[in-house]
């Protein structure tokens, strides 16, 4: 975990990622957070750890910030949805194409050198967990950030378009509940 100037936690790593995608040049969609699975810093966000604060930035009318690489000086484009469902913390937006900074993001998923997503955050409450990892159950969300190395490797934008990469997302989806129930039995 990394701290910004501004007091923000943030998730970085090296390591292994998983792909980011887009389409049309501008079309970005995934995971940025995922419940229940640790991260490479021992962080455990807990099912509806971002409700309140989403709903907090609904009632002022605010947004959280799409960034490049948590740079407050880079937005790059907007998110145009983000909410919590069972698996995690969903994103969906859309680079600017009229902004240098996010021409160059998508040129660079594209050729496979950016992949994955990453969150900046305020921690609101927090407790330890049996095995000594911090349950981050309430997190003040600010901005989710196109990054090269994500904290939590699963963190990833999806590609949106073509309707075989949607049966291939819901085909991968499915097979992962039913590979976690089978390991909850």
């Amino acid at each position: 975990m990394n701290t910004d100037e501004y007091g923000l936690e943030l998730k970085f790593c090296s390591g292994e990622v998983s792909p980011v995608t887009v389409r049309d040049g501008t079309r970005v969609e995934g995971y940025a957070s995922l419940f229940g699975q640790p991260d490479q810093g021992g962080d455990v966000v807990c099912k509806g750890a971002y409700a309140a604060s989403l709903a907090r930035l609904a009632a002022r009318g605010g947004s959280v910030k799409m960034l490049w690489q948590h740079d407050p000086a880079q937005p790059i484009g907007v998110w145009e949805e983000i909410r919590e469902d069972a698996r995690g913390l969903y994103v969906k937006g859309r680079l600017l194409p009229d902004v240098a900074r996010a021409r160059e993001a998508a040129a660079l998923i594209a050729a496979g050198a950016i992949d994955g997503l990453s969150i900046g955050y305020r921690t609101l409450r927090a407790e330890r967990g049996a095995k000594g990892e911090r349950l981050l159950a309430e997190l003040e969300l600010w901005e989710v950030s196109l990054v090269t190395f994500p904290m939590l490797r699963e963190a990833r934008v999806a590609a949106k378009g073509e309707a075989l990469d949607g049966v291939l997302r819901d085909l991968a989806e499915v097979l992962e509940g039913a590979a976690a129930e089978l390991a909850g039995r």
